[in-house]
């Protein structure tokens, strides 16, 4: 019998070799980086290159979902929508399997990896003079293009569904202490009422493509042009769902203050794509849908030895203690909105 390859191991040498299969050679010099769900990989290549191989956890997405989520990505590109498209692959060696047209997604050494050019940048300076216009100037572009068509194979959000999953997953872990188990299954399943009822009150929700996960730590800021101008290199988690999905994890602070900067990207986004302003009361059952679906992506990534690592506080009594605080607090954020 085959072994399955060592994903949580996969180290320099299989990475080399793997890109050496297509046609990247490397010099020797690459980087990990910091990524929990994929292996991602900063190569160095002999004809002075430099390029992100990304290493899929398997499992998680189909060769069909993630030939998808590239399409987007070429599809957005060709728009001239700042992302970064994933390299069409060529094989140079035996034992390689393509998939894709053009060719960006290959099977090499039990793995399954796509490559893109390295685009370098920071996190935006959200605080700064004009910077949530022009971020909802690129997501209004983006969406203008995820509009034209429908996923048919990457998830499409279903809120009451996806939160009701979540917590169902979380309890079946069984990593809740039976001391914090009675509150914290209590608040989750009022939150999982109060998500099922908003998105309800709203009615038939517009869908489109989405990024899916875009936050202010997801969107490389390139300061070299002009005043700054916000790029994408991932859409690992694109999705179909609502447009609001996209606009709601760039804001913080109090009600207020997310309204303001609410409205600062949609002077932007409107420049492009059209809002439907009742989509503002999902804010709060989207944040607190975000917090059900982290814990029970928590639990089940735990059999990889990078989580504890990183999480160590996960499944603690003062993790679940918190977590049910926080919960009862979304709920309360969910019927004020609700009024």
């Amino acid at each position: 019998m085959t072994e399955t390859p060592d994903y949580a191991g996969l180290g320099p040498g299989q990475v080399l070799a793997a890109l050496d299969a297509v046609g990247l050679r490397g010099d020797g010099r690459l980087l990990q980086l910091n990524s929990y769900e994929n292996r991602v990989f900063q190569v160095f290549l002999e004809d002075g290159r430099v390029v992100v191989a990304k290493f899929y956890r398997p499992g998680r997405w189909s060769d069909a979902q993630i030939l998808e989520e590239h399409g987007f990505a070429l599809e957005l590109a060709a728009e001239e929508v700042p992302v970064v498209p994933p390299l069409t692959l060529a094989v140079a060696d035996d034992g390689v399997t393509l998939c894709g047209d053009p060719p960006t997604l290959a099977h090499a050494m039990g793995h399954r990896f796509a490559v893109a050019a390295r685009c370098a940048g920071r996190e935006p300076p959200l605080e700064a003079p004009g910077t949530l216009r022009r971020i909802g100037r690129f997501v209004g572009r983006l969406h203008a293009v995820g509009r034209r068509r429908d996923f048919v194979h990457r998830l499409h959000m279903d809120p009451a569904r996806d939160a009701a999953q979540a917590r169902d997953r979380v309890l079946a872990a069984g990593f809740v202490g039976a001391v914090e188990l009675p509150a914290w299954r209590a608040a989750a399943d009022a939150a999982v009422v109060a998500i099922a009822d908003a998105f309800a009150r709203h009615g038939p929700c517009a869908t489109l493509r989405l990024h899916g996960d875009c936050h202010a730590g997801n969107v490389l800021w390139r300061p070299d042009e002009g005043a700054g101008a916000p790029h994408v290199v991932d859409l690992d988690d694109a999705v179909q769902g609502p447009a609001v999905q996209d606009l709601w994890m760039l804001l913080a602070g109090d009600a207020r203050a997310m309204a303001q900067q609410l409205d600062e990207l949609l002077r932007g986004y409107e420049d492009f794509a059209d809002f439907d302003d009742r989509e503002r009361a999902l804010v709060e059952p989207l944040r607190t849908l975000r917090m059900l679906r982290h814990a029970a992506w928590l639990a089940s990534r735990w059999d990889d030895p990078t989580f504890p690592i990183h999480f160590p506080f996960f499944g603690s009594a003062a993790y679940w203690s918190q977590h049910a605080s926080q919960l009862d607090e979304q709920r309360q954020a969910m019927a004020a909105t609700a009024r």
